[in-house]
């Protein structure tokens, strides 16, 4: 019991002692819980008395709490603060944590108990919530084929742990190429670049140890470069550096992975009796069907394309007046979307950002989750993973709430995007739990820290996700949180993005960094003004990879995923211009694991109820509305996955969206 994993934490609100851990206290603390889990696995199934929701399914919310603990530590440095040793121990670990499930997704006297538990539901009297997780236990024994037997049986434990390895290469070989790669800029090269690009390119290059200031693939740094950068050389330098992620050959290429993780995927599926891995993958969401996902992506489709398509008109002209002669290509687009919006809107980019201070943002995200939820946030001085992180004390009413831990900073040790997770999960039983929630993005890091409006709403997506986590009020782990549809998942997140577009919002916290006045009325009308400009773009991106992945998974796999994936946007007709958020060898939604495979439409189908959901209150007494706020977290925010997705919307709105309010808000309405 030395090892510090292993042990009660006798910790501040029983945090993690990171201070404490070493990389290599996570093999035996790992082996360990893994034991202990099994053993707690084999006493149920095998337990003399008859099965009882209490002595099977209970029991199994009761289980692996140590395994929970070591995972939730792992993970956490392993996607936010890797090294070798800990890449090392990830890919030696997803098999081996691969197995374990599956051995127990495949225990046969197990399943039997919850088969026997689900046979006798209907004469129980088991709560509602009771119900619902007995129901989602017995689906996801059957989903994860623990009724087949033989050969089938053997093939699927090796399907899943090849598709855990493949997961975790896909993961390391993006990171690596996103590690590996960055272009030494010249004195000379930042001509034309605002101060904040310079000041966080001279950053980067200490990061990297080189000479002078460099461009990484990090979102934060690279978009800004393709955005203010004139120099259009090294503007498509750096373009077919983070367009080529996964994709340069060699030992990081993720394209083979990719082929072969979608062939797994369908031969999974079909051992389970479906038609195809999108079948079985949307059954347990709100969209249900494959068609049903396709028929909404069209209905944004076709506007967003007519409309970027109109925009690459004029970008075009913008470019030849500049002397530039030939086709817009995909790096002078944010180029000269800038210099538009700029003229347009008079909105310069560089005059705004040091409105959008990292640490007013923070505090305006809090401050928003107050006047809404009654919450309260007081910094916490506990050891955490990285000295970037900060981490606070979340109350309400003076009762304590939840751990909030923020990690802003990209750095080479951190995976790219930006996520939220839970280190431990709000549960009742077996005893009561407070959640341990963690977001994690990748701002550039800058004295201060200065955000693009796009990083600022990345900011309150995030801290949305981390409110679903926070205010849950259910019994049962299984059900808590996030722990929901994958297309009902992002609403809470997305819905958050909305307060920072409340003009009061901004007002208050969108503060000069230099001189601390706040934002000038002018300016932010501007800024509420141009919340839809280039929306064309962003739609296009996103909606073409939404599409590319669900042609992946409904139906064959496809030999060649880069084939389908350039016959897919030829049928679309994708602009010329325009390149998919998130090409094939860069998909880590879709390869690094199944979390969001045929499911990253689910971002859009959120995003038809986050709309629809922010109209409530504009309808009722505006973004603060009392009541509304109270039927958001009944219904929603505590309500985690208690019930089915469509019931808790229609709990909170009286009703089902439609996709009116999301075209009207990305201004694509006709």
């Amino acid at each position: 019991m030395t090892n510090p994993l292993l042990p009660d934490w006798n910790t501040p609100f029983g945090l993690a002692p990171f201070d404490q851990v070493k990389d290599e206290d996570f093999a035996p603390a790992m082996d360990h819980a893994l034991a202990a889990h099994n053993a707690e696995i084999d006493a149920i199934a095998t337990n003399p008395e008859p099965a009882t929701f209490a002595n099977t399914v209970e029991a199994l919310e009761a289980v692996g709490k140590a395994l929970d603990k070591v995972l939730g530590v792992f993970f956490t440095v392993a996607g936010a603060d890797s090294n070798p040793a800990r890449e090392d121990l990830q890919r030696a670990f997803s098999p081996k944590l691969a197995a374990h499930f599956a051995e127990i997704s495949g225990n046969k006297a197990l399943f039997a108990r919850v088969a026997a538990v689900w046979d006798q539901r209907d004469t129980l009297k088991l709560t509602d919530e009771q119900a619902r997780v007995l129901m989602l236990t017995h689906r996801g024994f059957v989903r994860a084929g623990a009724a087949l037997s033989g050969a089938q049986e053997a093939r699927m434990k090796e399907i899943k742990g090849r598709l855990a390895v493949l997961g975790t290469e896909f993961t390391q070989n993006l990171l690596a190429d996103e590690r590996e790669w960055f272009m030494e800029l010249s004195e000379d090269d930042l001509q034309g670049l605002p101060d904040f690009v310079i000041g966080a390119a001279r950053a980067a290059g200490e990061e990297k140890g080189a000479a002078g200031p460099v461009v990484t693939l990090s979102r934060s740094l690279i978009v800004p470069f393709l955005q203010f950068s004139p120099r259009r050389d090294l503007r498509e330098k750096a373009f077919r550096a983070w367009e080529a992620r996964g994709a340069n050959g060699g030992k990081t290429d993720n394209r083979g992975i990719a082929a072969e993780t979608l062939s797994l995927r369908e031969e999974r599926a079909k051992l389970l009796g479906y038609e195809n891995f999108s079948a079985f993958k949307l059954e347990t969401e709100m969209a249900k069907t494959p068609q049903a996902v396709r028929d909404l992506l069209m209905q944004v489709w076709e506007p967003a394309k007519a409309q970027a398509n109109a925009d690459a008109a004029v970008l075009t002209q913008m470019m030849h007046a500049d002397g530039v002669n030939g086709d817009l290509a995909p790096w002078d687009w944010r180029y000269y979307a800038e210099k538009r919006r700029a003229a347009e809107h008079d909105l310069d980019e560089a005059a705004l950002k040091p409105y959008f201070q990292l640490d007013r943002m923070i505090e305006a995200s809090f401050a928003c989750a107050n006047r809404l939820f009654g919450l309260e946030f007081k910094p916490l001085d506990v050891p955490l993973y990285h000295p970037d992180c900060r981490a606070w004390e979340v109350t309400r009413k003076g009762q304590h709430v939840a751990v909030f831990i923020g990690d802003y900073f990209a750095r080479g040790s951190k995976r790219s995007g930006a996520w939220c997770s839970a280190m431990r999960a709000q549960a009742k039983f077996p005893q009561v739990q407070s959640p341990v929630v963690i977001n994690v993005c990748n701002f550039a890091k800058s004295d201060p820290a200065l955000l693009s409006y796009d990083d600022a709403r990345t900011l309150f997506h995030e801290f949305g996700h981390a409110l679903h986590q926070m205010l849950s009020n259910v019994t049962y782990e299984s059900i808590s949180g996030t722990s929901v549809a994958r297309d009902f998942v992002e609403l809470p997140s997305q819905l958050y993005e909305h307060w920072l577009e409340v003009p009061e919002v901004l007002g208050e916290f969108a503060t000069h960094a230099k001189t601390g006045a706040p934002m000038p009325q002018e300016m932010l009308e501007k800024v509420l003004g141009a919340a839809t400009f280039d929306m064309g773009f962003q739609t296009v991106e996103y909606v073409a990879s939404a599409l590319v992945d669900l042609a992946f998974h409904d139906g064959g796999a496809p030999a060649d995923p880069m084939a389908k994936q350039a016959e897919v946007l030829a049928e679309i007709g994708m602009p010329d211009a325009i390149r998919m958020r998130h090409a094939t060898p860069q998909f880590a939604h879709v390869f690094s694991g199944d979390g969001y495979s045929s499911g990253y439409y689910s971002y859009m189908w959120s995003e038809v109820m986050d709309a629809d959901a922010f109209e409530a209150f504009e309808e009722a007494g505006g973004a603060f509305d009392a009541d509304r706020a109270q039927a958001l977290e009944t219904h929603i925010l505590s309500a985690g996955g208690s019930q089915d997705a469509a019931e808790l919307y229609v709990a909170f709105r009286g009703r089902l969206p439609g996709v009116e309010a999301l075209l009207k808000g990305r201004g694509l309405a006709a």
